[in-house]
């Protein structure tokens, strides 16, 4: 179960009152989805969030109101389905190992999460996707769709390129921050990664933080790495505003 310290968070919040969010119920080919939408304004640019394997839990939306502080609009996808929040291990695997072997259903969720947040009002022509854990291969596995955003991030995503596919489609920038101390998504992987944006001339950056583990982000974890987690959300508002200006 994922949790934070409030004073973690003042490292990174402003101090003034946002916008609050709204809580969308959307369809997905017949399914009920629900995310989460926060914007500092209707033209704002916006950032489509993708939740690791708890799913779209307090965690995403706390995020979502740190980047509504910084002006943008956020819609949180829910890859799972409305009320799927799973909290045992069988159950994350569950939930990830069915998308994991549906590439398809994968990209049409992400695009489905995209279209929602169109219409309500997120500006999909200044878009960035990012996630964390298995959000970050759902990002990945869009770019690779080749959807039309500016860019996209990860956060000790899930990097392995699925068998018969590449980036020869991706459009945009990618941003790829790992833990070099993560044993569950390994440097082997981070290196061949590299290797595949080059290879399809995609522009990225590819970033490690020394003693990071897998989940450095996830506040008052016990992989939780103050010192990763500030670099890494710094640096990803400087993509935001080099990739959205």
């Amino acid at each position: 179960m994922k949790i934070w310290l409030f004073s973690s968070l003042v490292l990174f919040a402003a101090l003034s009152p946002v916008q609050a969010g709204s809580w969308i119920t959307y369809d997905v080919a017949g399914q009920s989805y629900e995310g989460y939408f926060e914007a500092a304004s209707p033209e704002s640019p916006l950032v489509l969030l993708v939740h690791d394997w708890d799913g779209l839990t307090d965690y995403e939306v706390k995020r979502a109101e740190m980047l509504s502080e910084l002006g943008y609009a956020v819609f949180c996808a829910d890859l799972f389905g409305k009320g799927i929040r799973p909290t045992e291990l069988k159950d994350k695997r569950k939930c990830t190992g069915e998308l994991d072997a549906d590439r398809a259903r994968m990209r049409l969720l992400m695009q489905g999460a995209l279209d929602t947040a169109k219409s309500h009002g997120g500006n999909v022509g200044r878009c960035v996707a990012m996630g964390y854990c298995f959000g970050g291969t759902a990002v990945l596995e869009f770019a690779r769709s080749g959807a039309d955003l500016k860019g996209f991030a990860t956060f000790h995503g899930g990097l392995a390129l699925p068998e018969g596919q590449d980036y020869s489609k991706t459009k945009g920038q990618v941003l790829i921050q790992h833990g070099s101390a993560d044993t569950n998504v390994t440097l082997d992987q981070f290196a061949k990664l590299s290797n595949d944006l080059e290879q399809a001339g995609v522009s990225n950056e590819m970033i490690t933080y020394g003693g990071a583990p897998h989940a450095w982000t996830v506040f008052g974890s016990e992989s939780y790495r103050e010192d990763a987690d500030k670099k890494s959300w710094r640096r990803f508002t400087e993509f935001l505003v080099d990739t959205l200006k």
